[in-house]
């Protein structure tokens, strides 16, 4: 399916920093419970997410990562989800986080 670029620019995608990360052991499928904060404009955000093979909580906070920060929110178990952290699947189809790989603003918008 192609899109057009007036599509892409209908997602907004930004940098955020794991501010919390706590286990989510009630998730049918291994989670952590993220709190993101996408800077003053956005502010904090929750979110949920199936990262456990390759993250622990503890590892977590103050990483970077990208996020869409424009979808409703969804309710994920008990965790209202405000944001879709980004990540690819790696080889056995494990969620690696996506992040800028220098530190940037809170906020930017990726384009």
């Amino acid at each position: 399916m192609t899109i057009s670029y007036d599509d892409f620019q209908k997602i907004d995608i930004r940098v955020g920093r794991i501010t919390r990360a706590e286990p989510y052991p009630e998730a049918r499928k291994p989670a952590i419970k993220l709190w993101v904060d996408f800077g003053p404009e956005i502010g904090e955000k929750r979110s949920s997410a199936q990262i456990t093979r390759h993250y622990r909580p503890e590892d977590l906070v103050g990483r970077l990562v990208m996020g869409v920060v424009n979808f409703p929110p969804r309710q994920i178990g008990k965790v209202m989800s405000e944001v879709l952290v980004l990540g690819v699947p790696d080889a056995d189809g494990e969620v690696v986080l996506l992040a800028p790989d220098q530190d940037v603003p809170l906020g930017g918008r990726m384009f």
